[in-house]
C-alpha cells in the first residue's frame, strides 16, 4: 500500500476548541488550552504516525482582526498554514455565531484542498441545535465534509482521523517517524509559563505579556531553566510579581510541575520580570520571540 503523508491545517475563531482538538488528535499536550481568546499565538505542529501514513497537524491562532503587529503576524501564521495545507480542518462549535469572520469561510469555499468542518462542543448542546448547525455548514460549504464532535470528551475523533486519512496525498513522510512536533523544548517551556499567566491573571495582563527563555541547560538529573516574563508597563510588572512575590512564585511552581511532567525530568526554574513597552510592535522583539522571520 502506498504511503500517505500531508499537512493538516486547523483553523477557526477563538475559543472553539482548536488546541483541545489538536492535542486530542496528537495524543500529547502540545498547545496550551485556556478559556481566554488568543491563547495560541504561534503555528504549532503535532505529528501523528501510522505504519503507512503521517499526519502533520498545525494548530493556529484564532482568527481575528489585527490591532497591532503581533496580531498581524499571528494572522500571517494562519494564512501561511492555509497555503501549505493538504487538508483544512475548520473548527466551529455549537456556541459561536456561525457567520463570525465570514471572510475566512468564503476563503475556504475557494481553496483547492479538501475541507473538513468540525462542529465541536456537541456535548454542551442538544440534538436539534446540532442538526441545524450540520445542515447550515453543509449548505455553506457544499464540497466540505461536516463532522460533529467533542474534542473535550474525545467523541468522534476516529471519524475525523479517517476523514483526514482518506484525503491525504500519496507521499513519503515529511518528518522522522519518531517525531511528534517541530518545536523544541525551549518553546514548550515558554508556552507552559505563558499558560500559567493566562490562568492566573485577569483582564489585559496576559495579552501584554510574552515569555522568553534566556537559558536552558540539560544536566544528568535535571533541566536548569531561566525565563523572563516581558510586560509593557511598570504597573504590570508589579501585578505579575504580586505582594511579596507571591503571584510570581505561584506561576513558577505551577509551571515547574507541568514542565517536569512534560519533560519527564526534574526542573530548576528561575523567572524574572522585565518591562519592554514596545515588544508587541517591534520587529526586532517579535523576531526574538519567533513571530517574525
Amino acid at each position: 500500500m502506498a504511503h500517505r503523508s500531508g499537512f493538516v491545517c486547523i483553523i477557526g475563531n477563538p475559543n472553539v476548541g482548536k488546541s483541545t482538538l489538536m492535542n486530542a488528535l496528537v495524543g500529547e499536550k502540545l498547545s496550551i488550552v485556556t478559556a481566554k481568546a488568543q491563547t495560541t499565538r504561534h503555528r504549532i505542529m503535532g505529528i501523528v504516525n501510522g505504519e503507512d501514513w503521517q499526519i502533520v497537524y498545525s494548530d493556529t491562532p484564532g482568527i481575528l482582526k489585527p490591532s497591532y503587529r503581533l496580531q498581524q503576524n499571528m494572522m500571517n501564521f494562519v494564512d501561511g498554514a492555509i497555503g501549505d495545507a493538504d487538508v483544512i480542518l475548520y473548527v466551529t462549535d455549537t456556541v459561536e455565531t456561525p457567520d463570525k469572520n465570514s471572510e475566512y469561510v468564503d476563503k475556504l469555499s475557494r481553496v483547492e484542498c479538501p475541507v473538513i468542518v468540525v462542529v465541536n462542543k456537541i456535548d454542551i448542546s442538544d440534538q436539534p441545535r446540532v442538526v441545524e448547525l450540520l445542515r447550515y455548514w453543509q449548505e455553506k460549504l457544499p464540497a466540505a465534509t461536516v463532522i460533529p464532535a467533542s474534542a473535550q470528551e474525545h467523541f468522534n475523533l476516529e471519524s475525523i482521523l479517517n476523514a483526514v486519512l482518506e484525503r491525504l496525498p500519496e507521499c513519503p513522510p515529511w518528518f522522522d517517524k519518531d517525531a511528534f512536533t517541530d518545536k523544541n523544548l525551549r518553546f514548550f517551556a515558554s508556552e507552559i509559563i505563558r499558560e500559567k499567566i493566562l490562568l492566573n491573571y485577569k483582564e489585559e495582563i496576559p495579552y501584554c505579556c510574552e515569555v522568553g527563555i534566556e537559558s536552558f541547560k540539560e544536566g544528568a538529573e535535571r533541566y536548569d531553566i531561566g525565563a523572563v516574563i516581558y510586560v509593557m508597563r511598570e504597573s504590570q510588572k508589579g501585578i505579575i510579581i504580586g505582594r511579596q512575590g507571591a503571584a510570581l512564585k505561584k506561576v513558577g511552581t505551577q509551571a515547574r510541575i507541568e514542565m517536569e511532567d512534560f519533560f519527564q525530568k526534574k526542573v530548576f526554574l528561575q523567572i524574572y520580570v522585565k518591562v519592554d513597552p514596545d515588544w508587541r510592535e517591534s520587529r526586532r522583539e517579535l523576531r526574538k520571540f519567533g513571530y517574525e522571520d
